[in-house]
């Protein structure tokens, strides 16, 4: 694959271009070490020590001592080469990962529906790898192994010139490009194989997410060896795909081992009469020193092969469009009043299913509106809108007049806050989830957020306080503290509009009170849209919209509501029977 197709990703290497260069120069000192160093020493040294007369004792070891030597400096030039390639290989990784992490977080979350946590995973933390050895080894390899075959092949071209029947040198040096027939026909393969193995990596780590996110539900329905059989299952279609790619990168370097075997014995026929012992054995050195960079050469090639496949994977996340685009010519937000305006708005995920279908509604600045109806009518659909988690396929959505695809989301979000059903805590202290409402705000002002959200007194009674950990997603709280504690984060937000994704349909009921009072404070003078599950949590709903099939079919306070809507009545009735049975 034509390597230019990674040059836009070498920019990564200008912060480290001095470690590299000298990486590069090492890499170079070695070569030459090596292609024309050993060979022209051997050449030298062995008539000298086998010649009558030849040095003896002290002076036997001074000529001898340029073995080691040759070897000292091959060493040294090798190891700077490993290590400042290493140090710029560890940076261009970062970078690379970092590139990748930043795009998702700023993809919408329609693109989170069509792509795997784990298939995320394994592009960031595997093909960013894969693509990181293209960039740096890759690089390094195209000049050292170059510049050892250059150095080995001047090595021969002056031992040609100085012994007789040269030409016949020259002759056995023209055997080395036989070498390049096994990379072209490996490479070929090999990169249909990458593919699918990157691919099933991202199966793997599906399987392997999934089943960490419901260790609970796994337990509960005995799905033990159910899930064992699916990981199972999953590593063994990676190994199969893994083992092709592995059959034909190793198998690379032994056929160049054998083509350049032949390669050598044949040159090896044409001058074991007609030339010096000492010249055969440089020459043969030389050789060896030839076909080794045509070896690791072909490696490269494969490593192209591999980080192609990795770099269609991480492109497909890099070059993936935002469908949620921020404005070219966004405006100011000026103080927020909080009304909002559905107009003639629809919205499908898929083109041929819709979810909502001509929404025409005004919520009122400090109104507090319920959402209610039966589950995929539209209600969560409905909310996401408001922050521009998605963009209505038609239609438009206005905020205190101002429709919300011209304001850049940054500022928009400013200015709502949400509490969802199910509390995502991150693996912080209880003061840092908090303070996510307001990363700027001081103790004090979390500790009043804390107090309203009904959270400060069970924080209190914690070893560490406001400083405890809560574990990955908030596992070491029980739900109800979760729920205050993001509740908390809501009031030190302040923001003028609020999104309840019913925060209490999971808790008993005693958490369920306290938190239904904190939530009163929250949202009073506040534009509230509340997604209710549960009607007793929508007693104070000023407004009341059914939605059934993508549309609002009735609006009203409960009384109103009761009375004229057939749907809103057996939705009400259902659940009030199912309370009194519980």
């Amino acid at each position: 694959m034509p390597l230019k197709r990674f040059s836009p990703y070498f920019a990564h290497l200008k912060s480290v271009r001095l470690q590299f260069v000298v990486g590069l120069l090492a890499g170079i000192l070695a070569a030459a070490a090596s292609g024309a160093g050993l060979p022209l020493v051997i050449e030298y040294i062995v008539p000298k020590v086998s010649a009558e007369g030849g040095p003896v004792g002290l002076a036997l070891l001074a000529t001898l001592a340029i073995i080691p030597g040759i070897f000292a400096v091959r060493a040294l030039g090798s190891f700077l080469n490993a290590y400042f390639m290493a140090y710029a290989g560890m940076h261009v990784l970062e970078c690379l990962r970092l590139d990748v992490f930043k795009k998702i977080q700023s993809l919408p979350l329609g693109f989170f529906q069509k792509n795997g946590t784990g298939d995320l995973m394994a592009r960031v933390i595997g093909d960013t790898q894969k693509l990181q050895a293209a960039l740096v080894q890759v690089v390094n390899s195209l000049i050292k192994e170059p510049a050892t075959l250059i150095s080995a092949a001047g090595a021969i071209i002056y031992l040609s010139m100085k012994y007789e029947n040269g030409i016949i040198i020259i002759v056995a040096l023209a055997s080395v490009p036989v070498c390049v027939l096994p990379i072209k026909y490996i490479g070929k393969r090999l990169i249909q194989k990458a593919h699918a193995a990157q691919k099933q990596a991202g199966l793997l780590n599906d399987v392997l997410n999934e089943n960490l996110q419901a260790v609970r539900e796994v337990r509960a329905y005995n799905l033990q060896q159910r899930e064992s059989n699916r990981f199972k299952q999953a590593c063994r279609d990676f190994f199969k795909f893994t083992l092709k790619t592995v059959k034909y990168n190793k198998a690379l370097t032994p056929l160049i081992e054998v083509v350049a075997a032949v390669a050598i014995a044949f040159s090896l026929c044409l001058i074991i009469d007609k030339v010096e012992a000492s010249a055969i054995a440089a020459i043969l050195t030389a050789l060896y020193m030839s076909y080794e960079p045509v070896k690791k050469l072909g490696v490269v090639s494969n490593t192209l092969r591999e980080a192609e496949a990795s770099l269609d994977r991480l492109e497909y996340v890099l070059h993936s469009n935002d469908d949620v685009p921020e404005p070219a010519t966004p405006r100011s937000l000026p103080a927020i009043r909080g009304e909002i305006q559905f107009q003639e708005v629809h919205f499908s995920y898929d083109p041929d299913i819709p979810v909502l279908a001509g929404i025409n509604i005004t919520i009122q600045a400090g109104e507090n509106i319920a959402l209610v109806g039966p589950s995929g009518a539209g209600k969560s659909t409905f909310a996401n809108l408001v922050p521009r988690f998605y963009d209505a396929t038609s239609g438009s959505i206005l905020l205190d007049g101002i429709d919300l695809r011209q304001l850049i989301k940054h500022d928009l979000r400013e200015q709502i806050a949400l509490v969802s059903q199910e509390a995502l805590l991150f693996s912080d202290t209880i003061a840092n989830n908090i303070r996510i409402g307001n990363p700027t705000a001081d103790q004090d002002a979390v500790r009043k957020a804390a107090r309203l959200a009904y959270a400060h007194d069970f924080i209190e009674t914690l070893d560490d306080g406001y400083e405890t950990l809560v574990g990955e997603r908030g596992s070491r709280l029980s739900g109800g503290q979760r729920q205050r504690i993001a509740i908390a984060r809501a009031f030190l937000k302040d923001a003028p509009i609020i999104v309840l994704d019913e925060p209490t349909s999971a808790l008993d009921a005693e958490s369920e009170h306290q938190i239904q009072a904190a939530l009163d404070t929250l949202t009073e003078g506040r534009t509230v849209i509340t997604i209710a599950h549960r009607f007793s949590t929508i007693q104070h709903a000023s407004r009341i919209l059914v939605f059934d099939a993508g549309q609002i079919v009735a609006s009203g306070n409960h009384q109103e509501l009761y009375a004229s809507s057939e749907l809103y009545r057996n939705l009400y009735d259902k659940q009030s029977k199912t309370t009194q049975s519980t």
